[in-house]
């Protein structure tokens, strides 16, 4: 059995973004295994980061998201619009990933990237909304938040 990445992911770590949208994975992060590299699946999160899955999780997110009936409208409408924005991708050989254009414009994404353990996942951020993000007050949550709640993710 091979150890495909890591089980949690703490700390923060400031990255840049290369001219190809590509950024390298903090080697505390990066799969313990060589032989084989894992997918990760990266999400828009409805608070303006990127949220990263690693391949544990993923399975995990599998079995919640199968559970949302296809009768359950709003359930589905939430899937298609945080999945049709989604991206899966591998490490190359120097632990670097490639966000796409899309996730890195929902993230406000410039150069500068702060990376945020979340422990079973991780966050990417415009450091600038990372700040702003923990000081806003903790009173409401935005639709798309009480949806994805609701379903489980």
């Amino acid at each position: 059995m091979f150890l495909l990445a890591k089980s949690f992911y703490v700390g923060e770590f400031e990255r840049s973004l290369d001219d190809k949208c590509r950024l390298s994975l903090p080697l505390k992060w990066r799969p313990t295994d060589e032989r084989e590299a894992p997918s990760f699946l990266a999400l828009p999160n409805p608070v303006g980061c990127i949220t990263v899955y690693p391949p544990k999780m993923i399975a995990r997110l599998e079995e919640r998201v199968s559970n949302v009936s296809l009768g359950d409208q709003v359930g589905q409408q939430a899937l298609a619009r945080l999945f049709s924005q989604a991206d899966t991708f591998d490490c190359d050989a120097k632990g670097r990933m490639k966000l796409e254009e899309r996730l890195v414009r929902h993230a406000d994404i410039h150069r500068d990237v702060l990376m945020v353990g979340t422990y079973t996942t991780f966050h990417i951020w415009n450091p600038e909304r990372f700040r702003a993000y923990l000081q806003r007050p903790i009173t409401q949550e935005d639709e798309m938040s009480l949806i994805l709640k609701s379903i489980g993710l």
